[in-house]
């Protein structure tokens, strides 16, 4: 039973990761109302991209 729960807070991970890659621009304008919004853009989509990747090696280890 632990070992499912862990599964799906895995994948759960990883679709936050995914929606923050696609979706980033559009989060980017609800949450921040500052001038340079392609900086905070770039590091949404880097941080989604992290965790698709630490979740990936995860769920197939």
């Amino acid at each position: 039973m632990l070992e499912l729960i862990l599964e799906l807070i895995k994948v759960i991970i990883l679709m936050i990761g995914v929606i923050l890659i696609y979706d980033a621009r559009k989060i980017t304008k609800k949450m921040f109302s500052f001038g340079d919004q392609n900086e905070a853009t770039l590091t949404l989509k880097i941080i989604g991209f992290i965790m698709c990747t630490i979740a990936g090696i995860l769920i197939i280890i």
